[in-house]
C-alpha cells in the first residue's frame, strides 16, 4: 500500500507540486495524487503544462 506523498518539479521554472499540499488556489485539494490532477492544469508560476513536471525526491 502506497501512503507516501510525492512531489513534482516544474522543469521550466522550478515550482514544486506536493501531493500532500495540493494547489488549493487552483481548486486542487490537499492530498490530491498527481494522477488525479487534471490534464489541463498548468503551473501556477509559469503556465507550463502538466507534462513539463517530473517526479522528484525531497
Amino acid at each position: 500500500m502506497e501512503s507516501e506523498f510525492k512531489s513534482y518539479l516544474c522543469v521550466v521554472c522550478g515550482y514544486i507540486y506536493n501531493e500532500s499540499e495540493g494547489c488549493p488556489e487552483d481548486g486542487i485539494a490537499p492530498g490530491t495524487p498527481w494522477n488525479d490532477v487534471p490534464m489541463n492544469w498548468t503551473c501556477p508560476e509559469c503556465g507550463a503544462r502538466k507534462e513539463d513536471f517530473e517526479m522528484i525526491v525531497i
